[in-house]
């Protein structure tokens, strides 16, 4: 119960959970709808993807680190909702501990990772606005240009970042370890994926933008995590 004024204010669990969903739902809707924009006009403005990965590994990190991304958070969606906004006792079995936290910061902090998410939704929709017609799944454009603005200018993958941190919150908005295994896929697979062909080394490949990202790569040290990645 929260205490307001010196009103009493009780906050049913239904509510929790049904802004975890709402959140995550919003948080879908937003990426989706932002990438569905501007693939077509990165597709008109600076042609097609001519160079993908070859390996096996470059294929397939891309569609790991993007299920991993997904599993959790649309399983807790469908389960939740289905279940009238209570987790359901298997889920339940993954909870964060609750010894530490009172049932108020529990609730608090998970109100809190909710708030943050739409935070964030402004920062990755900046990146979208920098990388603008530069964007891509995996590859290179007949027409790359370097982007070296916004977010840009502080880590070379904000992208990534975010998807990171947004993991890193889903743990706390679901109040569950089932996005930790989630998260630790998805860093796993960028520290395989960025290095390799599948995305810093294709860049290098291009005449046109070679020498200009490896003189990024030394202004802007970080690929994912200021001062640590």
């Amino acid at each position: 119960m929260y205490y307001i004024a010196g009103l009493t204010l009780p906050v049913p669990p239904q509510a929790v959970e049904g802004l975890a969903v709402f959140t995550t739902l919003r948080f879908f809707q937003y990426a989706i709808s932002r990438t569905r924009a501007i693939a077509p006009i990165a597709n008109a403005e600076s042609g097609a993807i001519r160079t993908t990965p070859t390996t096996f590994i470059g294929k397939a990190v891309t569609p790991i680190h993007a299920l991993a991304s997904f599993i959790s958070p649309v399983a807790y969606i469908l389960c939740v909702t289905g279940n009238l906004f209570t987790q359901p006792v298997w889920m339940q079995r993954m909870s964060l501990p609750n010894d530490y936290f009172q049932h108020e910061t529990k609730v608090a902090l998970r109100i809190a990772a909710c708030a943050s998410t739409f935070v964030l939704l402004r920062f990755i929709g900046r990146a979208f606005t920098h990388l603008g017609n530069q964007w891509h799944a995996i590859g290179r454009r007949e027409k790359p240009r370097l982007v070296q603005t916004g977010p840009y200018a502080v880590v070379r993958h904000p992208l990534y970042m975010n998807m990171l941190i947004q993991q890193a919150l889903f743990v706390v908005m679901f109040w569950s370890y089932a996005p930790l295994v989630g998260l630790g896929i998805v860093a796993g697979a960028f520290a395989v994926k960025i290095p390799i062909e599948a995305s810093e080394a294709l860049i290098m490949e291009g005449p046109a933008v070679a020498a200009e990202y490896r003189a990024y790569m030394q202004k802007v040290p970080a690929r994912v995590i200021p001062f640590l990645w």
